[in-house]
This record gives structure tokens, C-alpha cells and sequence, in this order.
């Protein structure tokens, strides 16, 4: 192909043909969470020499003493609550124990107990400065329970506290990015969005949050005061424009009650004689009848008398009365 050694050498070879192949990534909706386990779960329920010394003393200890011992192995949980158990230290393996009877060793075990129903607290109020830059204290109600008992007694050590202190950060940082007129109208949006944050944020602690309600919205004095003022005004505002609606209403009424009677005249009469009915029925003292219309319009066409300015008086020549000269 090359015949000089100098070109074979400092030739360049021919570019290679370029095949485009798209990369198109796989996307996997079926993302699964891993599990939420307890602090040291992962760690083999192992004590040691100590520990099964003292574990066998424990129950030789119980079968000594029986039926004593009996009394203080026994225990029982309501429907309500769950049991976790430490065994010197160390959480045993089935889970929470309950509803019901269960039995601990005496000096090596030790059991928490952990109420499931829904719980209630009271967030206070807390100053928040709005978007639109006005301070307003707002307060709020949540209600929880505990979802994971084990979870909630390794992983954190109150959960009921951490999760108020919680609610307070997390009302303060939703409602600050909240305008004053979104506060006031949108509360069940910003419940919702609070009980979803809450959610998300206290479930490694074995806690559930129910629901959340924002309970009152207070504002300065001075505010309050241009609001019911600014409201003042609406409302007279709209009240006259009834009342200019009102009057519109009764005058196109009006004009079309002149026009029925420019048609038939009989209905003024008829008109007439309803209005001397009603004077009559109300038993007054005093009855005042109205004047015909057709005698004052027959009065009005009446023209009065021409004077002659040429008069002249009469003269006695003329027979007339006498001068008093």
C-alpha cells in the first residue's frame, strides 16, 4: 500500500468507523428500605463465662426459693403494652414480650415497659416570622404512638420529648416559609405537611405520628386592629353596593309599573280604589282621601281668561258713573 519507507513511516491510518450505541440506564422502582433494628442487634447474644456463672445462679437461686421467687418472676402486661427485656445488659432475641404473662430472672434481667396507645402533647406557642415578614405565634397539637417498642427504647432514650423538641423546629420551619394569608387559610395543607415531616423524621425511633393540628394563629395588636378595620371597609363597601343594586332593581320596577299604567289608565283607578281600601282597613281616626287624578288633569288643562288691554273705563257722556272731581 506504501511504497516509500518515509511515508510508510509517517503515514496515518485510516479512522476507524464509529458505531453509536445508545446507553439507556435500567431504573428500578422496587427500591426496598432496609429494616430498622434495634442498637446491638447485630451483636451475638453471647455473655461470656461471667454471665452463664451468674445465669446459673440466678436459677438455682429461683428453684431455692420457690414459691417466693415465683412472685417476683411472674409479670404481666395489659392488651396495651409491650415488654422489652434486658438480659445483663443485653436485649434479648424474640422481640418485645406481651400482651400478657411473661417471666424474668431476678438480678440479671431487667424490663422496660412501653405504652402503645396514641399520645398526645401540646407544642407552645412559637414566634415565627412569616414570608411576607410578619411575626405570628402559632401553636399545635400532635398526636403519636409508638410503632416499634424495641425500637423506640434502644434507639432513643425518650422518645415522647424528642419528638415535642422535634415538633417545635419543624412548625417553625414549615410556617416560615408560609405567607400570613396562607397561615390563615391553608391549615389543614400545613397539618399534613407537618404529620408527613414528623413521619419520615421519627421513624428510626419506633414512633408514629397520627396527626398533626395547628391550633391557633395569634396576631400582633396592631395587626389585628388594620385587619378589622381593612374588613370595615369591605364590608360597607359591598353593603352599598346592594343597597345601589337594590335601588337599580326598583327603579327598572318602577318604569315598567308607569309603563302598564300609560297603557291602561283604568289600572290607576284600580290602583286608586286599593289605596282608599287599605286607609280604611288600618281603623284611623283621620282619613285623608286623596284627589282625583282625572279632576286636578281636567283643573291643569283649564286656560285662564284673556285680559283686553284696550279697556276703558265709562264716562258720564257714556252713562257711566260719575267722576268725584
Amino acid at each position: 500500500m506504501y511504497d516509500d519507507p518515509v511515508e510508510r513511516k509517517f503515514s496515518v491510518p485510516p479512522p476507524r468507523e464509529f458505531k453509536f450505541s445508545p446507553y439507556i440506564p435500567r431504573i428500578t422502582t422496587d427500591v426496598k428500605r432496609p429494616p430498622i433494628e434495634p442498637l446491638g442487634a447485630n451483636i451475638q447474644n453471647e455473655f461470656g463465662v461471667c454471665g452463664w456463672i451468674l445465669t446459673i445462679l440466678s436459677y438455682l437461686l429461683i428453684f431455692f426459693t420457690l414459691p417466693i421467687s415465683a412472685c417476683m418472676c411472674i409479670k404481666v402486661v395489659q392488651e396495651y403494652e409491650r415488654a422489652v427485656i434486658f438480659r445483663l445488659g443485653r436485649l434479648m432475641p424474640g422481640g418485645a414480650k406481651g400482651p400478657g404473662i411473661f417471666f424474668i430472672v431476678p438480678c440479671i434481667d431487667t424490663y422496660r415497659k412501653v405504652d402503645l396507645r396514641v399520645l398526645s402533647f401540646e407544642v407552645p406557642p412559637q414566634e415565627i416570622l412569616s414570608k411576607d415578614s410578619v411575626t405570628v405565634a402559632v401553636d399545635a397539637v400532635v398526636y403519636f404512638r409508638i410503632s416499634n417498642a424495641t425500637i423506640s427504647v434502644t434507639n432513643v432514650e425518650d422518645a415522647a420529648r424528642s419528638t415535642k423538641l422535634l415538633a417545635q423546629t419543624t412548625l417553625r420551619n414549615i410556617l416560615g416559609t408560609k405567607t400570613l394569608a396562607e397561615m390563615l387559610s391553608d391549615r389543614e395543607a400545613i397539618s399534613h405537611q407537618m404529620q408527613t415531616t414528623l413521619d419520615e423524621a421519627t421513624e428510626p425511633w419506633g414512633v408514629k405520628v397520627e396527626r398533626v393540628e395547628v391550633k391557633d394563629v395569634r396576631l400582633p395588636v396592631q395587626l389585628q386592629r388594620a385587619m378589622a378595620a381593612e374588613a370595615e371597609a369591605a364590608r360597607e363597601a359591598r353593603a352599598k353596593v346592594i343597597v345601589a343594586e337594590g335601588e337599580q332593581k326598583a327603579s327598572r320596577a318602577l318604569k315598567e309599573a308607569a309603563e302598564v299604567i300609560a297603557e291602561s289608565p283604568s289600572a290607576l283607578q284600580l290602583r286608586y280604589l286599593q289605596t282608599l281600601n287599605s286607609i280604611s282597613a288600618e281603623k284611623n281616626s283621620t282619613i285623608i282621601f286623596p284627589f282625583p287624578i282625572d279632576l286636578l288633569s281636567a283643573f291643569l288643562q283649564r286656560t285662564p281668561p284673556k285680559v283686553d288691554n284696550n279697556f276703558a273705563f265709562p264716562t258720564q257722556k257714556s252713562g257711566g258713573i260719575p267722576s268725584t272731581s
